[in-house]
């Protein structure tokens, strides 16, 4: 029995293309850029236990969070709240935020950003437990 076109196709195997993903250490965790473009950057992004980012506002950029594993406790403004796996939050350009992990268990979120710029240096701190501030 012949071979149809579409076992032939299945059956051939595609070049594979290795990605390297480089974390990079923070006080209060990690972060690993998994895609950037010009108008969005996604993040995997692990906070300790215990542990805190900067309270922050961004001039540039907005950001979407998704929890993954853990409990994220999420200040927007003036209101903090926590977040389970699955759940979310959007961060408008220029809203105050901050990110923590108020469990004794590892915490991890999905962060997409958007904006005209995206660098590390459209961060404004308002405080900070490491002394950034």
């Amino acid at each position: 029995m012949a071979a149809s076109p579409f076992m032939a196709m299945t059956m051939q195997t595609a070049p594979q293309t290795v990605v390297r993903i480089e974390r990079t250490q923070r006080p209060w965790g990690w972060y690993e850029t998994v895609s950037e473009a010009a108008s969005h950057k996604i993040k995997r992004i692990g906070v300790l236990p215990g542990q805190r980012i900067s309270l922050q506002k961004h001039s540039q950029r907005s950001e979407h969070w998704v929890v993954v594993q853990g409990t994220a406790r999420v200040t927007l403004g003036e209101r903090s709240f926590d977040l389970a796996v699955g759940q979310h939050c959007d961060i408008a350009q220029g809203q105050v935020h901050r990110l923590a992990n108020a469990t004794a268990e590892p915490m991890e979120m999905v962060e997409v950003q958007f904006g005209a710029y995206l660098g590390e240096d459209d961060i404004v701190r308002l405080g900070d437990d490491y002394g950034r501030a």
